[in-house]
């Protein structure tokens, strides 16, 4: 049976709730260190990515003296500010967006059955609790990965499914999506 290493390596790797459906994953921790008489006294801040893999997903924020403590404060905090994304087939976003939070810019993209996640660092780990199995990201701009988050949530928060979009314009489902498959077939003609 092969063992974790020890340390931090195998801190950030997949750990299913042993009470929910939840999984998280850690995305980054910061070690912080204040400087008093007698030394430094250190701090630790950790960014978690919670999801069920069905659709939810939230991150959140947490710092503590220690990095056990840090971690179990974020995972709280996540699953406080779960978000509900529609997916298409339970596997890809309905269409690309872009989303923005400061310096941080993100393009998110869908993507055909295998392609898979293709995507860097903290977006990884929120396709990866989200559900998303075919997706194509691309971070512009700052690599801080906080902004990358927020910015990933931001993109997430406007993706919109077919019946919210058919329902804000009094159409049917089947109207919309006729006249998707009729502008692809055009594309295609041209």
């Amino acid at each position: 049976m092969a063992r974790e290493p020890e340390g931090g390596r195998g801190r950030d790797r997949d750990r299913d709730d042993r009470d929910n459906e939840f999984v998280d994953r850690l995305v980054h921790i910061n070690r912080v260190a204040k400087v008093v008489k007698g030394g430094r006294r250190f701090g630790f801040a950790a960014l978690v990515v919670v999801g069920d893999q069905k659709g939810r997903v939230g991150y959140g924020h947490g710092k503590a003296r220690e990095v056990p403590e840090a971690i179990r404060k974020a995972t709280e905090a996540a699953k406080r500010a779960l978000i509900r994304v529609p997916l298409r087939e339970g596997r890809t976003l309905h269409h690309d967006v872009n989303g923005r939070h400061g310096a941080g810019r993100v393009v998110l993209r869908a993507a055909p059955p295998g392609t898979g996640i293709i995507a860097g660092g903290p977006m990884r780990a929120v396709f990866e609790t989200l559900g998303v199995h075919d997706v194509v990201a691309k971070s512009q701009g700052s690599s801080n990965p906080y902004n990358m988050i927020r910015a990933t949530f931001d993109a997430l928060e406007r993706e919109d499914s077919p019946r919210s979009v058919a329902a804000r314009r009094s159409l049917k489902v089947s109207a919309l999506q006729a006249r998707r498959q009729g502008a692809e077939a055009e594309a295609v003609d041209a």
